[in-house]
């Protein structure tokens, strides 16, 4: 009789800490055993490759609401299909509040629009209007239904919160136990800035870029941190451009301020000249923040590196080029603030990582596997994610790190009509996607079924409990 239902045997088993050969024994949904000689009913071989946990893709926003009662063109369907491909099995994707509303009505619609999805999925909750009531009631009740992190926007129209809002939220979260996670940039520098450029009659997509220079990136940041350390209420610090603004998030590290950093590989590999592109073409690479200068990713890398940044995402925000939500909506001579900015990579994440990284010997294989699975999973108290171990969910990709691949968009099996990696040749690619147990794909072709995923309600865990460090022992959040 065979011991296990599937055995994954002959490959490199990659931990955070360590690799070495073994086979991965599974019972139903779960890792039940790690060893040598295991035998199952069924046998996958991983000769030559490496065995990984599934990525944990912790920033992405699919079929995101909008006001109107619109959504953004990445459906769930779509998007489990770009993240199997690409070796990711979870994701946290966000609920939009709209100002002057509730939260109640639009996360109902996200549940209902989350349960076509194949992905295993959990929520970020965006606060944007922080009413007596979204505070006192609202939040607790997220909170409490398995939703622990919200998301706050220190810039952009309509979702800006001014700096007593985000106390609130802040103060909330502490009493709730929630983590926040933040988009640190300059509102009012950002318009300031817009204007002046828009008056000079600076217009085309590069200057994008310019509207948003790495010191409103930086001082946003400083500010975050500094109202979250008057709280003593932990944060994430969302896509970390740049090594000017990690410095600040190590110095507060360093204070043993409880404050975490993500970049994304856009970052990593794409500059701010590619908005500088002929005609139209530089709007494929907008997003905020910017991607900044040559010399950019040299810093970031060294900043991974050091640990002052643990978690490497995709913040996918994929806007097709055509159509009436696209980037040309607004029309192919439309000035740079009004594209739509924000980019694809939720399929590309993981293949662009590991060959700019483990490829270019920037990081080890099991510094990717703590970036892109172990360090999301923990951060966000997914306790059955991002680990191979006895126990933990069989989310598990096995990684060819020999396989050169081209992209191309059609690879990335998105809703989205361009990929900002097109062309680009990688070194490192997944072969085979499992998860909770099941082949999701296999050689790029995705066989999993709508549906099939589960949200993963976040209970209350140990890592985000506040330091403990308050300005004169006053618990300004009990008050507030």
């Amino acid at each position: 009789m065979s011991e296990f239902d599937t055995v994954i045997k002959g490959g490199i088993v990659v931990t955070p800490r360590d690799q070495f050969r073994a086979d991965i024994g599974i019972m139903g949904e779960s890792i039940v055993a790690i060893g040598a000689d295991l035998t199952g009913a069924r046998t996958i071989d991983a000769s030559g490759l490496l065995v990984m946990p599934g990525g944990v893709d912790s920033h992405c926003h699919i079929e995101q609401l909008r006001p109107d009662g619109t959504a953004d063109e990445e459906s769930f369907i779509s998007a489990s299909m770009s993240a199997f491909a690409g070796g990711t099995t979870s994701v946290i994707t966000f609920a939009s509040q709209f100002k002057g509303r509730p939260i109640g009505p639009s996360l109902i619609e996200y549940q209902a629009r989350a349960a076509s999805s194949m992905l295993d999925y959990s929520f970020h909750q965006i606060i944007t209007d922080p009413t007596d009531d979204v505070i006192a009631t609202e939040i607790p009740a997220l909170v409490a239904a398995g939703i622990r992190s919200l998301k706050v926007f220190l810039t952009y129209d309509p979702l800006h919160v001014d700096d007593r809002g985000f106390l609130r939220i802040l103060a909330a979260a502490r009493r709730a136990g929630a983590l926040v996670t933040v988009h640190c940039e300059n509102y009012a520098a950002i318009g300031w800035m817009t204007e002046a450029l828009l008056a000079a009659g600076h217009v085309a997509p590069k200057y994008h870029a310019w509207s948003r220079p790495v010191v409103v990136e930086r001082e946003a940041t400083y500010r975050a941190i500094a109202l979250a350390e008057l709280v003593d209420q932990p944060i994430q610090i969302f896509h970390v451009s740049c090594s000017e603004v990690a410095e600040e998030i190590a110095r507060a590290q360093a204070r043993g301020v409880k404050v975490w950093a993500e970049t994304c590989p856009q970052y990593l590999t794409l500059t701010e000249n590619d908005m500088d592109r002929p005609g139209f073409d530089g709007a494929k690479f907008m997003c905020s923040p910017a991607p900044r200068d040559a010399h950019a990713a040299a810093g970031l890398w060294a900043q991974i590196k050091s640990g002052t940044i643990g978690v490497i995402s995709s913040d996918h925000s994929g806007y097709r080029i055509e159509g009436p939500r696209g980037k040309r909506s607004a029309g192919s001579d439309a000035n740079f603030r009004d594209i739509p900015n924000g980019l694809p990579g939720l399929g590309a994440r993981l293949a662009l990582l590991f060959s700019e990284g483990v490829g270019g010997g920037r990081i080890s294989a099991s510094e990717f596997v703590a970036l892109t699975a172990f360090n999301p999973a923990e951060l966000f108290g997914l306790a059955h994610k991002g680990r191979l171990a006895p126990g933990a969910d069989a989310d598990i990709v096995l990684w060819d790190p020999a396989k050169q691949v081209t992209l191309r968009n059609e690879m990335m099996q998105h809703a989205i009509d361009y990929t900002p990696y097109e062309g680009k040749i990688v070194t490192g690619f997944p072969v085979l996607t499992m998860r909770r147990g099941e082949v999701v794909m296999r050689d790029g072709v995705v066989q999993a079924k709508p549906g099939t995923g589960r949200f993963m309600a976040r209970g209350p865990y140990d890592y985000i409990k506040p330091a403990g460090h308050l300005a004169h022992g006053f618990d300004a959040s009990l008050h507030a």
